[in-house]
């Protein structure tokens, strides 16, 4: 079998991996797959303080390596990783709002994380995936899931805080997004974030530059913004104190590619199984690229699975398209500007949803799995990893410091294995999906 398949063109209502539409419908859903991905794609930087210039930029580089490393066999997008936020604004200290003025150790940081998740893909490579799955089955992967969500609460709430006017436009912001999502056509509910940071908007226009209850918005920097131009990169720095901290990010990151790929081969009909090891080395290097530039960590995306359900289209060419076209708006500093220009109290309302999102999904995933809360050994892991991550317990070993997100998830795992010594019961494989991802996922 050759590296990659040959792509033909496709003869019946459901286009497999392997084949292909004519081109020209291949880049208008290439195009649709970049539009679906690129409202969390955007948020998950703009709630760190990075440039989500580069996060669009690298998601599709990323997106690029991931092909490679499966041999275009796995349709997948990869998109900013929502996993990352908790930790990195620990390392930073970011306040909220504008450009994160210490990013580099973030950056060593999820170098370290894409590091690891890479070594865990090449372990998983010559020794199969059924160790993780019995290492990090959904009680412990959605007790930590949670606990990320838990754990950010404080930020969400703090972004929706203020003048009368502030808290009006957070709000707007908030229950537009949830409207969209429940009640809008199915094309729209795709990109409810999107759709959401457009009624933020508005609302903001009209009560801070028309009203002028607000400050206005400026549009200086988007009008002198050129249409074409190289990206500002930001080098990293590696402080073992953060590289420690993020680091442990890579098992979540390992629970949520190994959903996406179980649940993408139910989907289409497919064992690949043997693509599990290949594509957590793939969404690792293009972890270590993109925080080498200045990027988020990056992960597969749900929104893009739930496209691929609607259309029943899983050429993974249609993702070359996105990735290709995501690459070219990197290079736009105009659209970076214009990213830029969306206000504090917009962010604010939709970082309500999306952390609520994030620990609501582990919830369902518990559900799906149908995780025994009668069990001790569940309920234990869960209750501890939920205190530690909400709590935000710290523990300081030397020059070393572990927060929260990483004291719930060792809790989570080593518990979990503590539990179960001498133990025979089975452990259910996590076939649901984290997150977003989709929140929302987990991404």
């Amino acid at each position: 079998m050759s590296f990659f398949p040959s792509w033909p063109l496709a003869r019946g209502p459901v286009v497999p991996p392997e084949e292909r539409l004519p081109w020209g419908t291949t880049g208008v859903l290439g195009i649709q797959h970049l539009v679906a991905m690129s409202g969390s794609t955007i948020l998950g930087p703009l709630l760190m303080g990075f440039d989500p210039n580069l996060a669009i930029l690298f998601s599709g580089i990323g997106t690029l390596i991931f092909f490679l490393l499966v041999g275009g066999r796995v349709p997948s997008y990869l998109g900013s990783s929502f996993s990352f936020i908790a930790v990195v604004i620990a390392v930073t200290g970011y306040a909220g709002s504008g450009p994160n003025p210490n990013i580099g150790p973030a950056l060593g940081g999820i170098i370290a994380c894409g590091a690891l998740y890479a070594a865990i893909g090449v372990l998983v490579m010559f020794t199969g995936s059924n160790w993780i799955e019995r290492l990090m089955p959904p009680a412990v992967t959605g007790a930590v899931g949670a606990a990320i969500g838990l754990n950010l609460a404080p930020v969400a709430v703090k972004g929706i805080q203020g003048a009368g006017p502030h808290v009006v436009v957070a709000l707007t912001t908030l229950i537009a997004t949830a409207l969209i999502a429940v009640y809008a056509p199915l094309a729209i509910r795709r990109i409810s974030i999107l759709a959401g940071i457009a009624c933020g908007y508005v609302a903001y226009l009209l009560i801070g530059n028309v009203m002028g209850l607000l400050p206005p918005i400026s549009f200086a920097e988007l009008a002198s913004a050129p249409w074409i131009g190289v990206p500002t990169f930001h080098s990293p720095s590696f402080e073992a104190g953060a590289m420690l901290l993020i680091a442990p990010v890579a098992f979540i990151l390992v629970a949520e590619n190994l959903g996406h790929i179980k649940a993408i081969g139910a989907m289409t009909g497919r064992n690949l199984d043997p693509y599990i090891g290949r594509g957590f080395l793939g969404d690792g290097i293009a972890t270590m690229v993109s925080g080498a530039g200045g990027g988020t960590g990056v992960t597969t995306y749900v929104e893009n699975m739930g496209v691929m359900a609607v259309t029943r289209v899983y050429s993974t060419l249609i993702f070359v398209v996105a990735a290709l076209a995501a690459i070219a708006l990197g290079f736009s500093p105009k659209f970076g500007a214009l990213l830029r220009t969306i206000p504090g109290p917009v962010l604010g309302g939709l970082a309500v949803i999306v952390f609520g999102l994030i620990a609501a999904a582990m919830i369902r995933l518990w559900v799906d799995n149908r995780v025994d809360f009668s069990d001790p050994r569940n309920l234990l892991t869960v209750g501890v990893a939920l205190v530690l991550g909400s709590g935000d317990f710290t523990v300081n070993l030397g020059g070393f410091s572990i927060a929260g997100i990483g004291t719930a998830t060792i809790a989570a795992i080593g518990l979990y294995q503590l539990l179960g010594i001498g133990r025979r019961d089975p452990v259910r494989v996590a076939h649901g999906i984290a997150e977003g991802g989709g929140e929302r996922p987990l991404h």
